[in-house]
This record gives C-alpha cells, structure tokens and sequence, in this order.
C-alpha cells in the first residue's frame, strides 16, 4: 500500500566514470529511511534483489534515500498528515 515504483529503462547512465550497464535506486518514505541505522539494514536487502534481479555487481549500483514529512505527500484529495 505504502510502496510505488517507477522503472525508466533504457536511459543513458554513467557511473564511476563508466557506461557499462548500471541502475540507480531512489527511495523516498515517511518515517522509514531516516537515519543511517535504518538505510544501512535497507541497503543490504535492495542490493540482494537488484544484483539478483538486475545481474549487476554492487559496484554498478547506487542507493539514494529520501526522506519525507507527510505534509510533502499528497494522496486522496489531501496530504498524508491527515490520512
């Protein structure tokens, strides 16, 4: 419910100063990705998946997160705060 994903395939990437097939992760949530303690136990998971998923080394993956407030959501007419 709380998860959206947006996949852009196919755009030029470069990475380390190399463009070999790479992937970028943006992560963005309420109250979940905020310290370093949470992204770190985060990262380990989502670089499990994606180098399974992906076939890519770690090396040609980056990780960024965002955190939000629930006044920076918009949802169902409305703003999170008040969902």
């Amino acid at each position: 419910q709380r998860v959206n994903v947006t996949v852009r395939s196919g755009l030029p990437m470069v990475l380390s100063g190399s463009a070999e097939p790479c992937a970028q992760l943006q992560v963005s949530s309420i109250g979940v990705v905020g310290s370093a303690e949470q992204n770190q136990r985060h990262s380990a998971r989502f670089f499990d998946v994606l180098t399974a998923k992906l076939g890519l080394g770690p090396e040609r993956i980056v990780i960024r997160f965002y955190p939000l407030e629930p006044w920076q959501i918009g949802k169902n007419r409305t703003v999170m705060t008040f969902l």
